[in-house]
């Protein structure tokens, strides 16, 4: 009954959405669109040409510095820049610290009753099952820090990728304003072709600016930002786990983790 009592008080991640992302691209956009609106003629705004130029060039040069499948892979993991698990550090902290409590109480075998109940958080149940099957303390550790740092540098690509984007679309912006001003020249005795010719000329930048700054380079430091709070959250794990597999006083663990954690995070677990 105790087993099923402590699983039961572990933390789980709760999905949600980051509403942050949402308002500052839909205040972004509107603000933009707004002023488009106010200014008459919105319909001018809109150029096929010019959209292709930015959109289609952005996509290909910056799959020529990658490869397919990171392109793709990036395209999935922008979902976690607006559909996320909320992982709060303290949380998982006291968490560990439950398990490890049960572990010093009971022994290690004792926390394959509650294995079940760490599935919401893979990460985990990954290491409390190596803790489980009789895995050193060190080699646990070793192998969850080598988990989190392939995560990272997937992370790290994937918004490498995005900065890429965001340096490529202004370019992509100014190559089509170039293609526009050829036009416009090449066509001075007709005076109907200069008006779209033009229209290429400066909407290709503003794309390629609003692109850049707007969708690119944002979403990309979110990304970063997200990774960095789940590298947190697995350390805490990473180190919660290890100190179980080497049978640490839970004391010394809560110190340990309260190292790492930020002050505002800090927890107080056995005081």
């Amino acid at each position: 009954m105790a087993d099923e009592e402590a699983g039961a008080q572990v933390g789980r991640a709760k999905a949600g959405m980051d509403i942050a992302t949402l308002i500052g691209l839909f205040c972004g956009f509107g603000l933009i669109g707004t002023a488009i609106f106010l200014g008459g003629q919105p319909e001018s705004f809109v150029n096929l040409p010019g959209a292709l130029i930015v959109i289609g060039g952005t996509f290909s040069v910056t799959t020529m510095c990658f490869s397919i499948s990171e392109v793709g892979r990036t395209a999935r993991v922008l979902s976690k820049t607006v559909f996320y698990s909320v992982r709060d550090p303290s949380e998982a902290a006291i968490s560990v610290l439950r398990v490890a409590e049960l572990a010093r109480r009971q022994g290690v075998l004792s926390l394959q009753n509650v294995l079940d109940t760490l599935t919401p958080e893979p990460f985990l149940h990954k290491g409390v099952s190596m803790v489980v099957d009789g895995t050193p303390g060190e080699e646990i550790e070793m192998i969850m820090r080598r988990d989190i740092q392939a995560t990272m540098q997937r992370h790290h690509k994937s918004a490498g990728v995005l900065r890429k984007a965001a340096e490529f679309a202004p370019a992509m912006g100014l190559i089509g304003t170039l293609i526009g001003l050829v036009q416009m020249l090449g066509s001075l005795d007709d005076p109907t072709t200069i008006g779209p010719s033009m229209a290429v000329a400066l909407l290709t930048t503003f794309y390629g600016a609003v692109l850049a700054n707007l969708v690119f380079s944002p979403l990309a430091s979110k990304l970063e930002r997200n990774s960095a709070e789940e590298t947190l959250v697995n350390s805490v794990f990473a180190m919660g786990v290890a100190s179980i597999g080497r049978q640490e006083n839970p004391r010394r663990l809560e110190m340990l983790l309260n190292s790492v954690l930020p002050p505002v995070k800090r927890v107080q677990y056995f005081d």
